[in-house]
Formats: C-alpha cells, structure tokens, sequence
C-alpha cells in the first residue's frame, strides 16, 4: 500500500509531484473564488453573499483578537489574513479528498513548510517587540538551562507538523484499509462484478476523517500559531518600555 505523491509532471528532470500541483490547484481556487466573491462589495450590504462574507471576517477578528489580545492585533494589522488564509487552505487541503484529489496534508512536506513559515512569523514578532531579549529569555533562569530551551524550540516546529500530518496521514490510511475491505467483502457476493460497498457504506468515514477531522485539525493549527505568536509578546513589559522611551524623548526635548 503506497502512501506516497506521485510524480506527475517529468520533463527532463523537472518534476512536479502530486502533492505540489494539488496545492497550486487549491490556491488557484482560492484566489478565484476571492476575487468572484469580492468584486461586487458595496459600503452597505445589498446581497446575502455580502453580509455572509462580512459576517465571517467579523468572526475571524474576533477569534483573532480573543486569542491573541486586541493591542497585540492592533499591533500586527495583517495578522489577520494570515490567520484567515491559513485556516482556508489548511482547511480545503483536507477536504479535497472528497473530490477524489490526495491530500497535500498527507505529504509532510506540507505541514512543515507550513509550520515552517508560522515558526519564522514567531520569531520576526518576538524580535520585532522585544528584540534581543528573545535571546537572553534562552538563558534564563541559569544558562544551564540553555540546552533544554533549545531543543523546545527545535521541538516547536516539529510538533506543529508532524501532529496534523499524523491525524491526517492515520484518516487517510484507515480510508484505504476499509476500500479495499468493501472490495473484497464485494467480490465474494456471486455474480457481483462491481465493488457496490465502496459507494455507500464509506460515507460516514469519509464525514468524520474528510470533514469532521480535517476541520479540527485546520482549527487546532490556526490556534497554536495564535497562541505561541501571543506568547513571545509580553505586551505589558512592551508598554512598559515605550513608556520609558517616551519619557527619554521627552525629557531630551525639554
């Protein structure tokens, strides 16, 4: 049983895999679907797709700031979309399969590029608000400690890839397992050339592993990269310091 992409473009040594065309196909679809829903947008809502779309980025907001605080989202304004264009993808990602499309969330290559670029996001935001203290908080309470705050943070990106690639890689596996089971189980009804299980009797697995599981997981990955963003912040000590530094321009202008 192989799990693996499939390479489907080769022309002379350049390869595309499955897993990479599949996810240009889902940004495409993203971005039309952007773009159709979007270019008709009036100041006061005159349509249901409108007042739909405003009350989900209302919702997003929300979410966002709930999670993260609303000074830290006034902080970093384009927080937001990102958060929103990650779940989206992740989201549709895991719910290709209902369209006879693999997962990109099968191949790890996904989910660590992912948590790649949310890693990289932490570490701008925490240099950005507490700039070289990121680094003496490596050291602290005893630069003995340093080894073992290495290594969570080497744990941190793996941790946020390797969990959805696991949930969805483990839904993906028991889908295979069970098609082949209502093939066989088919094949031993006399006279029945056609595997007649694989249609119906699937259905409520591919409700919980496609959609129930593969929303869960785009939600827990969303959530973890809000709290750990919120966590290098420390907005108080941030006020604290734009206090003193407000003081110093104050006094230097006096």
């Amino acid at each position: 049983m192989n799990t693996q992409a499939r390479w489907l473009v080769n022309i002379n040594g350049f390869r595309l895999s499955e897993t990479v065309i599949v996810s240009w196909i889902i940004i495409a679809g993203l971005a039309i679907a952007s773009y159709l829903l979007t270019r008709n947008l009036k100041k006061v809502p005159e349509s249901k797709v409108q007042v739909f779309l405003e009350y989900a980025v209302l919702k997003l907001y929300n979410l966002v700031e709930t999670t993260m605080g609303k000074e830290l989202v006034e902080r970093i304004p384009n927080i937001v979309p990102y958060i929103g264009s990650l779940f989206l993808f992740f989201l549709c990602s895991n719910l290709v399969p209902l369209i006879g499309l693999r997962s990109p969330t099968v191949d790890l290559d996904t989910t660590l590029a992912l948590s790649t670029i949310t890693v990289i996001l932490i570490y701008s935001v925490s240099i950005r608000f507490n700039g070289g203290a990121v680094f003496k908080d490596m050291i602290e309470p005893t630069p003995v400690l340093l080894p073992i705050n290495l290594v969570g943070e080497i744990a941190r990106p793996i941790s946020l890839s390797f969990r959805p690639f696991g949930n969805i890689m483990g839904g993906t596996l028991i889908m295979m397992l069970f098609y082949k089971l209502m093939a066989y189980i088919s094949e031993l009804i006399p006279g029945v050339k056609i595997p007649f299980a694989q249609f119906l009797i699937p259905v409520p697995l591919h409700l919980y592993f496609d959609i129930f599981a593969g929303s869960i997981q785009a939600f827990i990955f969303i959530m973890l990269t809000m709290v750990f963003i919120s966590n290098s912040v420390d907005i108080s000590l941030l006020k604290k310091r734009e206090a003193r530094k407000l003081e110093k321009k104050k006094l230097k202008n006096a």
